[in-house]
C-alpha cells in the first residue's frame, strides 16, 4: 500500500522543536514502512534538515513552511501557502493522510489517493468544507460525538483511533526518582491550566512543605505557547506566593525529556480545553515511565488516561479547584508501597497504546477505504 502523510506548516520531522502529533506520526510512518508499506512523509523544511531524506525506510519531503503566528487569520494563510506548496509535489498514493485545515480542500481523491482527515482538536465546524474526505478520523469519542453533532452526515465517515505512545528515548543513566517531584510537561498555555497548579504550589507551602513543581515547555507562540506575557505572569504568581515552581522551558531533546518523567513522583495535567484537547500525549508518556497521572475532569482523558489506581482527576471547574488540585496530588503520591502500586499499573495500562496496535488498527482502516475514494 502506498501512504502519504501530510503534516502540518508550523512543526518539523523529526521533532526538533516538539509536536506531539509530529512525534506520533513519525513513529507510525516508520511501523507502517517496517510492515512494507510505501511511505511519503511531507512536513516543514527548517533546522538544516534536508529537503529529502529517508529515514528508517520513510521517504521524507520538506517543504518551506512557517513559525507559528499568535493571529489565527495569518496562521491559515500560513497554513494555505505551506499545504498549497505540498499540492505540487503529491505524486499518486492510496490513501493521504492530512493535517492541515486546507488539505482536504485542495487535495484530489482522484489524483493524490484516498483522503483520510486526523483530526486532533475539538472541530469548529469545518468538517462540512470536506466532502471529498473518504473518512474523518480522531482521537477520542468526544471530538467524534462533536463532529458528527456539527455535521450529522458525517455519521458514517466518523472513525475512533486512539493516540499511540510514541517509542520511549532510552535513559542515558538510571534516574533516581524523587518522592516529592510534581511534573507538568507540554505547552505553557492558559488553556493547559498551569495557573491552577501554580496556586496548588503555593497551597503546598503550608500543606506539604516538601513538595516541588517542575513545568517542562514552551511559552512562545511560535510553539504555540501563550507568550512572554503568559510566562511572567506564572512566574509573578509563584514569586508573590512563595511557590516551589522550577520553570525550565522547552525541552525537545526526547532524552533530555525522559529523565524529566524519570525522576517525577506525580505528573499533571490539568488542562481547561474542554472544546480543545482531544488525547493528550503527555500524560500518557508519563504513564509509560511509570509516573502516576493527576488530570482534569475532561472527558478527553475517558479513553486514554482512563481510572485506576495509576490516575485520578480534580475538578476543575469548582471554586476551589487548586486546592482540589492540590489533594488529588498528596493522594496520588501516597506512601511507597501505594505508589509503587499504581506507578506498575500506569505502565500496564501505557502499554495498551503500542505503536504496533495502533499501526495495525490504521491499517485495518485503509484497507476498506471505498474504492471510488482510492
Amino acid at each position: 500500500m502506498k501512504i502519504t502523510i501530510v503534516q502540518g506548516a508550523f512543526y518539523p520531522v523529526p521533532t526538533l522543536r516538539g509536536g506531539a502529533i509530529e512525534k506520533i506520526w513519525f513513529a507510525l510512518g516508520q511501523e507502517f514502512a517496517r510492515r512494507g508499506h510505501e511511505v511519503t512523509h511531507y512536513s516543514r523544511l527548517c533546522d538544516g534538515l534536508p529537503a529529502r531524506e529517508t529515514i528508517s525506510g520513510v521517504r521524507h519531503i520538506r517543504v518551506l513552511g512557517a513559525d507559528t503566528p499568535s493571529s489565527r487569520l495569518r496562521q491559515k494563510w500560513r497554513d494555505f501557502c505551506f499545504t498549497w506548496r505540498v499540492r505540487g509535489k503529491l505524486t499518486p498514493a492510496d490513501v493521504i493522510i492530512t493535517h492541515t485545515f486546507f488539505s482536504p480542500m485542495l487535495f484530489s481523491p482522484r489524483r493524490h489517493g484516498a483522503i483520510w482527515v486526523h483530526v486532533q482538536r475539538y472541530p469548529q465546524g469545518q468538517m462540512r468544507f470536506y466532502p471529498q474526505a473518504a473518512r474523518l478520523q480522531t482521537v477520542s469519542r468526544v471530538i467524534a460525538h462533536a463532529m458528527v453533532n456539527q455535521l450529522p452526515s458525517s455519521l458514517d465517515r466518523v472513525r475512533i483511533i486512539r493516540n499511540p505512545l510514541p517509542p520511549l528515548a532510552q535513559l542515558a543513566q538510571p534516574i533516581a526518582r524523587d518522592p516529592n517531584l510534581v511534573l507538568f510537561v507540554g505547552r505553557l498555555h492558559a488553556e493547559k491550566g498551569i495557573e491552577l497548579l501554580v496556586e496548588a504550589a503555593a497551597l503546598a507551602r503550608s500543606q506539604a512543605p516538601s513538595l516541588r513543581f517542575r513545568v517542562v515547555g514552551p511559552h512562545e507562540t511560535r510553539f504555540g505557547g501563550g507568550g512572554d506575557a503568559l510566562l511572567e505572569k506564572l512566574k509573578l504568581l509563584a514569586q508573590s506566593s512563595d511557590a516551589n515552581v522550577e520553570f525550565t522551558g522547552s525541552v525537545f531533546d526526547e532524552a533530555a525529556l525522559a529523565t524529566h518523567y524519570a525522576a517525577a513522583s506525580v505528573f499533571v495535567y490539568p488542562s481547561l480545553a474542554a472544546k480543545g484537547e482531544a488525547s493528550p500525549v503527555a500524560p500518557l508518556e508519563a504513564l509509560a515511565r511509570g509516573c502516576p497521572v493527576v488530570t482534569s475532569d475532561l472527558e478527553c482523558f475517558n479513553d486514554t488516561i482512563g481510572f485506576g489506581a495509576f490516575a485520578s482527576r480534580f475538578d476543575h471547574t469548582a471554586a476551589d479547584a487548586s486546592a482540589r488540585l492540590l489533594t488529588s496530588i498528596r493522594a496520588a503520591i501516597g506512601n511507597p508501597v501505594s505508589w509503587s502500586v499504581a506507578s506498575e499499573a500506569a505502565i500496564v495500562r501505557a502499554n495498551e497504546f503500542s505503536i504496533e496496535r495502533i499501526a495495525t488498527e490504521y491499517l485495518a482502516g485503509f484497507s476498506v477505504l471505498p474504492a471510488d475514494e482510492s
